[in-house]
């Protein structure tokens, strides 16, 4: 609605001052949490490149441990071995808020266990095996928490752009609009007084 498609009364004048001040108070507000939601991210965007960095370091270390079994223990006993895994890991995913947004929360149960309980022979498998499944295991559950950051990451990235399209949608269209359309009632109601006041001028002179 344009400046001039309002009705030039004080009633229209009272209702638009109130519908300003609500409307400032709420691009207040979004503002607010434009930039808490910023922090949050950069925090998040710390942990993770930490993150990233953690599972490539992993990575590699898994790879170095299985190739290191497969040449000393040879790929049948390794494959063996990794048929024989009793482990079931479960992934639970779950939710928490961040500034009244949901966010994802993962979480991995049974990862880790004893080399008794994996299901394999502790004395016919090497500890170049058991070692290749403990450096698995850790990569396993880096992987899972890098996937709630980076599930997190991407979430926040989401909100921050928009809760900007919302702030500046009000700050540049809306408060102005409507501060333009308070004008233009201001302006008519003063020219209606003006008249007004000539039209009596002009009674009492007759």
């Amino acid at each position: 609605m344009g400046a001039h498609d309002v009705t030039p009364n004080r009633s229209v004048l009272l209702q638009l001052k109130s519908r300003i001040k609500l409307t400032q108070g709420g691009h207040k507000v979004l503002k607010m949490k434009r930039d808490g939601l910023i922090i949050e991210f950069f925090d998040i965007l710390e942990k993770a490149r930490a993150m990233r960095a953690g599972v490539s370091s992993d990575y590699e270390y898994a790879m170095n441990t299985i190739t290191i079994a497969r040449a000393v223990e040879g790929e049948v006993a390794v494959r063996s071995a990794a048929y024989a895994l009793k482990a079931d890991p479960q992934v639970n995913v779950t939710s928490k808020s961040i500034m009244g947004m949901v966010v994802p929360k993962v979480e991995a149960e049974h990862i880790h266990c004893l080399m008794t309980e994996k299901g394999y022979g502790v004395i016919s498998t090497s500890a170049y095996i058991e070692a290749a499944s403990i450096a698995f295991e850790k990569l396993l559950e880096t992987i899972v928490r890098a996937a709630e950051v980076e599930t997190t990451m991407k979430k926040l990235l989401d909100e921050i752009e928009k809760t900007k399209r919302r702030v500046n949608a009000l700050e540049f269209k809306i408060i102005p609009e409507l501060k333009e359309s308070e004008r233009f009632i201001k302006f008519s109601l003063e020219e209606m007084e003006r008249e007004n006041t000539t039209r009596l001028k002009h009674l009492k002179k007759a």
